[in-house]
């Protein structure tokens, strides 16, 4: 005899025929590889104000896409990249990068607006772009979360170690030989078009549910920035299909329900007592890992 849920888990059954939200979950499933580790990043650097500034950068590429009839998206993924880059060396400034990210943000939106009023291009378009929709992801999609799903934990395993001094330290780093301007440069960079090429998934204000959340959950298990980083992973993974599947259930927007289900994800980790006695951010010499 069948019962709602049965008929509930054949409602869902049938919805994962469908090409769109196949594709949806793929590019889940890939943004859960590589966007936590961002996330790690983001916290070890403490410069939480760059999702904001990339929102407002990503905008400003839009516009120059809409402008000038290329595609909106690489344009925005182009100019979060180089924004990126730009206030690397600014990291040097006492204000460091959170001060660097808040006046990028302050240029990116006045630009975007400017550019907006007097192209007369469509305002309400373009901000649009910025809402996402997990289930509108196409092949390009695809393409830059799989890449985004190579390069970052491929980047993560090869400078682990000077990523480890990094973001304990950064004296500490440039004193122990490390290229501190170039990584971070270089982790500037990437962070940026993560976090552009996950605003399709979720749009621009709900970019945490793929990047910072599942990072501050790992923050609190692991006990190493390696073991940081696979739990983030995982929490990253393990909220997207459940947060995906019971949108797809109960027929509720996927970007709002990631948010959620990686928010009380957070909170559970955070109601369990701290078994650990030291922080990542302070590991012994013997405990960073070895560049051999």
């Amino acid at each position: 005899m069948s019962g709602p849920p049965t008929a509930l888990a054949a409602d869902l059954a049938e919805l994962l025929q469908l090409v769109p939200v196949q594709r949806a979950g793929i590019a889940l499933l890939l943004a859960a590889v590589g966007l936590p580790v961002v996330g790690v990043v983001i916290v070890g650097l403490d410069i939480m104000p760059v999702r904001f500034a990339m929102m407002h950068v990503a905008l400003l590429g839009i516009a120059v896409g809409l402008l000038t009839g290329l595609d909106p998206m690489l344009c925005a993924l182009v100019a979060c990249a180089l924004g990126g880059a730009g206030v690397a060396p600014l990291a040097r400034t006492p204000d460091g990068l959170s001060g660097a990210m808040g006046l990028l943000m302050s240029l990116a939106i006045a630009a975007a607006l400017l550019l907006l009023a007097v192209s007369g291009v469509n305002a309400a378009g373009a901000f649009a772009l910025l809402w996402g929709s997990i289930l509108a992801v196409g092949t390009a999609d695809l393409v830059v979360v799989a890449v985004l799903a190579v390069l970052v934990p491929a980047l993560f395993w090869w400078r682990r170690r000077d990523l480890a001094l990094l973001l304990y330290d950064r004296e500490l780093a440039l004193s122990s030989g490390v290229a501190v301007e170039r990584l971070t440069l270089l982790l500037l960079v990437l962070v940026a078009v993560a976090v552009a090429g996950a605003i399709k998934l979720t749009g621009a204000l709900l970019v945490d549910a793929l990047t910072l959340l599942p990072a501050l959950a790992a923050r609190r298990l692991g006990t190493s920035l390696t073991s940081i980083t696979l739990w983030a992973v995982g929490i990253g993974i393990t909220v997207n299909v459940t947060g995906f599947l019971i949108a797809l259930s109960l027929d509720w927007p996927p970007g709002p329900v990631l948010v959620l289900t990686a928010g009380a994800v957070v909170l559970a980790v955070h109601l369990v007592p701290e078994r650990r006695t030291t922080s990542w951010r302070a590991p012994a010499a013997a405990s960073l890992p070895s560049s051999h």
